[in-house]
């Protein structure tokens, strides 16, 4: 990471590589693709080169004018059913106002069999950060998203209709010399407050507190060790041909038979 920008989204290049090494073990082809937030170039291009038609939604008016998407949100993206093979989405399901609603959205979306595979930022991230944002004298208002974790992420999977759900996690240690490295990058990435209404700005006294309160995380040699986990989900649209679970009750083999002490 050494070789990029100050102000340039270093987590979206792992997630990228990530979900392009995940999408290398499926066998199907997928022709019909929708990409999810359009700020990874290097995404677009390789989804282009898998699929027949490539399709972007992006929540930003401008950038979507740039880039040639569709401007919506993933909550209330409107287009006709079963339109995807594959969906994309490689960060801010932990954003929208309605994750329920827009993995629901999602689901209509893709046609039988069809994947989604995406990721975001989750619980446990920025812990440092958030003891900063409680530092006193700083006002109690809430300016960081709730986080999903794990489990919370394979149940709404399941809940919405998804099949042979799959979610984990990787987490990513980043050392900063102050908190404003850390706004750098958060902003860069796309992981500021989209918070609706928007809080108001924080005062410069505010600033200065929660800016000593993260420098107080400090390692010895003076840099604060901030985390980041990121969490990989996908699911499949239901198809007849999809493997089964077993018949609860079909197994044969015995449990506490495998668990005796060999004599």
């Amino acid at each position: 990471m050494a070789g990029l920008p100050g102000d340039a989204d270093f987590i979206a290049p792992i997630v990228t590589e990530t979900l392009l090494d995940r999408l290398a073990m499926v066998t199907r082809r997928f022709d019909r693709i929708l990409l999810i937030g359009a700020r990874d170039e290097a995404l677009a291009a390789h989804l282009r080169e898998l699929g027949t038609t490539l399709t972007l939604l992006e929540a930003g008016p401008r950038l979507a004018a740039r880039t040639g998407a569709v401007a919506g949100e993933a909550d209330g993206v409107d287009m006709p059913f079963g339109s995807f093979d594959l969906i994309v989405w490689p960060g801010g399901l932990d954003s929208v106002n309605d994750v329920p609603g827009a993995l629901i959205r999602l689901r209509a979306l893709l046609a039988p069999d069809g994947l989604l595979l995406g990721a975001f930022t989750g619980d446990g991230s920025l812990p440092r950060l958030r003891r900063a944002m409680m530092a006193d004298g700083v006002r109690t208002i809430a300016r960081l998203h709730p986080q999903i974790d794990l489990a919370a992420m394979g149940n709404l999977l399941q809940r919405t209709g998804f099949t042979l759900p799959v979610v984990d996690v990787d987490t990513l240690t980043v050392r900063y010399g102050d908190w404003f490295s850390l706004v750098r990058d958060l902003r860069a990435a796309g992981l500021s407050s989209r918070l609706a209404p928007a809080p108001p700005p924080l005062t410069r006294e505010e600033a200065a507190r929660i800016a000593a309160a993260f420098a107080g995380e400090a390692d010895p040699d003076g840099r604060i060790a901030e985390t980041f986990r990121l969490i990989y989900f996908s699911g499949w649209a239901p198809h007849p041909d999809q493997p089964k679970p077993a018949r609860r009750g079909s197994g044969t083999a015995s449990l506490a038979e495998a668990l005796k002490p060999k004599i």
